[in-house]
């Protein structure tokens, strides 16, 4: 029975990880901060250790231990993750990270592909989340060699997502008669559900795999009129997209992707996060799920966790005031 190493496990893609390796039957273990979680459908549970993995007393509490393979979907510190990884590399087989597609030097041409020359580091501790992530891919690296497996994802979603951007645009469309949605309606789009690049990171490290991988779905998947059309559905079908161009948008200063959650404006020619080649983990077994069934099951998520709804409306995504701002600018 293959033993399994969580750091993280408490939310989104490490919960999705503990709950595909439990359903496995896989022995799960998690190392985090956080109180205890119910998993799935509350049958199997992990073991779950309570700890701080920047405190060395607390991470000492792993030593003498050995798993097949550790999932670390940490997004601090990269100093957190050597150390970690340098006191797991005889005791784990495959050491996989969870990583970013912002780990890449930019601009890049497109497609974005693992070849790309990837962000190089100092000597400090970096303060930004692509540098924090490179830098953690060196430490892995460093400690693991040709046994670190590099997840390299985009665009995260699917139930559980606690940065809230699919959400977002969920609870607009149920709230909401007028929408307004970013054009071009067919921007290309690039995605992972949480639960398949959990089931993915599994079959990767069970087979031995390493080196850096970009998952995402394939292009021509999604588009931005597809994603927005599946939200108004499932919440309903009442509400009514307004399509308003980049240039528009821009010239009223909405912020892409940090105030309108998964917008990205198109620049011909040069890569971003839904242009990217994702040949290589396609050929290494990676299967996806269509957008509507992840649309689907967050929306069904959303409806039955209403705590996490309301942390959700408050972050601070586009307010309806901007909104409405921009909708009557004509």
């Amino acid at each position: 029975m293959r033993r399994l190493l969580v750091l993280g496990g408490s939310a989104f893609v490490g919960r999705a990880v503990v709950d595909a390796a439990l359903s496995r039957g896989w022995v799960v273990t998690t190392f985090n901060w956080d109180p205890p979680t119910t998993y799935g459908d509350g049958g199997r549970a992990p073991e779950q250790i309570a700890g701080d993995r920047t405190s060395p007393a607390d991470l000492a509490r792993l030593r003498g231990r050995s798993w097949d393979q550790v999932v670390d979907t940490w997004q601090g510190p990269s100093s957190a993750v050597g150390a970690t990884a340098r006191l797991l590399a005889e005791a784990v087989g495959t050491y996989c990270y969870v990583s970013s597609l912002t780990v890449y030097r930019h601009p890049a041409p497109a497609p974005l592909t693992e070849a790309r020359p990837l962000l190089v580091g100092g000597p400090a501790e970096p303060s930004g989340y692509p540098e924090r992530k490179a830098a953690a891919e060196r430490e892995v690296v460093a400690a693991f060699g040709d046994r670190a497996l590099l997840a390299r994802a985009g665009l995260v979603v699917g139930p559980w997502e606690y940065v809230g951007r699919l959400p977002w645009w969920l609870l607009r469309m149920s709230e909401h008669a007028e929408v307004l949605a970013p054009g071009p309606a067919g921007r290309q789009m690039q995605y992972v559900d949480a639960r398949d690049l959990a089931e993915w990171v599994l079959d990767a490290g069970a087979a031995g795999l390493g080196g850096g991988y970009n998952v995402v779905c394939p292009p021509g998947r999604a588009t931005t009129g597809r994603l927005l059309d599946a939200c108004r559905t499932v919440t309903g079908g009442s509400a009514s997209l307004r399509w308003v161009a980049e240039d528009r948008l821009l010239a009223h200063g909405v912020r892409p992707w940090t105030e309108l959650p998964l917008w990205i404006p198109h620049r011909p020619g040069e890569a971003d996060v839904y242009d990217v080649d994702v040949n290589r983990v396609l050929a290494s077994g990676a299967r996806f799920r269509p957008l509507e069934e992840t649309v689907s099951d967050t929306w069904a998520w959303l409806s039955r966790s209403p705590r996490h709804r309301a942390t959700l409306q408050s972050r601070p995504w586009l307010t309806r005031e901007r909104e409405e701002l921009v909708l009557r600018s004509g």
